[in-house]
């Protein structure tokens, strides 16, 4: 199984989710760090990732492959991230077959109505947690 974590701007999010989710894959999966920048791939490969590789095409390509992508809610919104998403790897991601598990981090420009705020660890916790549980079944 391939997992996708999708980051940018310093991959702080994406480092955090593969340091939780790291220990508790199958045997046989691997972590793929796609970072929208060099300093987002890195900090990703170093929380764990077993490879990495940086920038719209990237992206655009291993989304297609992916059996998971995980990333903060952002990778979905084209501009978000400081810009650095193009509309290129929402579509890429959007229409990827895999399996989406988006954080729902606050974006300025967008609001989810219903869902109360939750500190950013609580929502790594619950993305590793539900990881696990499609993992298992």
């Amino acid at each position: 199984m391939l997992l996708a974590v999708i980051d940018g701007l310093g991959g702080g999010i994406g480092s955090q989710l593969i340091g939780q989710i790291k220990d508790n894959v199958p045997a046989g999966s691997k972590i793929l760090a796609l970072g929208t920048n060099s300093a987002a791939t890195q900090a990703m490969i170093s929380a764990g990732a077993q490879r990495g590789a940086t920038g719209e095409n990237a992206i655009r390509y291993m989304a297609g492959q992916a059996d998971i992508i995980l990333g903060p809610l952002g990778i979905i919104i084209p501009d978000a991230l400081m810009g650095e998403i193009t509309v290129t790897m929402v579509e890429a991601i959007v229409t990827s077959p895999a399996k989406k598990l988006l954080l729902p981090v606050a974006q300025p420009h967008v609001e989810l109505v219903g869902l109360p705020p939750q500190p950013l660890g609580a929502l790594v916790r619950a993305t590793s947690r539900r990881l696990t549980e499609i993992m298992t079944t």
